[in-house]
């Protein structure tokens, strides 16, 4: 998959938890930020999304799917259930 994917998440947020390991999984490449530590990625995702809460997952820089969707991120990855 030659997707370019980010994630921006926390490690207490219990969603944050269950994307990673369902993209482990899948066996899907992807970049994570941690805005609990990190203050530039904090505001880098207040900017792009909109908001504050995680986790936020971008593909591509085009489509952004907020919290752990997994139906929806099956069909943007082209992924299997």
């Amino acid at each position: 998959m030659d997707k370019k994917i980010e994630i921006y998440s926390s490690p207490t947020c219990h969603h944050c938890i269950n994307l990673k390991k369902f993209l482990d999984e899948k066996g899907v490449q992807y970049t994570e930020y941690d805005v609990t530590v990190d203050e530039e990625k904090r505001k880098e995702l207040v900017d792009r999304s909109q908001q504050v809460g995680v986790p936020v997952m971008f593909i591509d820089d085009t489509e952004m799917i907020d919290g752990f969707d997994k139906e929806k991120i099956i069909a943007s990855l082209g992924l299997s259930d």
